[in-house]
């Protein structure tokens, strides 16, 4: 084989990886935004659980005190 025959499938070979791996990094942003969305959301209802909670118990919600009892 020549060496031009080598160096063209050698690109070939790293373009067909390259293009692997951009759908791989793709995929795991996707991944990755779509937890981060979960943990938004989460973290809202745990805010409100938090608030209500306070209520509950008679603290105002926007105080950062302990309830003296």
């Amino acid at each position: 084989m020549s060496s031009l025959h080598k160096t063209i499938e050698r690109i070939k070979n790293l373009e067909a990886e390259k293009q692997s791996l951009l759908l791989e990094i793709d995929e795991l942003e996707k991944i990755a935004d779509a937890r981060a969305s979960a943990l938004e959301t989460e973290l809202a209802s745990l805010r409100e659980e938090v608030k209500t909670l306070k209520t509950l118990i008679g603290q105002e919600p926007s105080a950062n005190r302990p309830k003296v009892s």
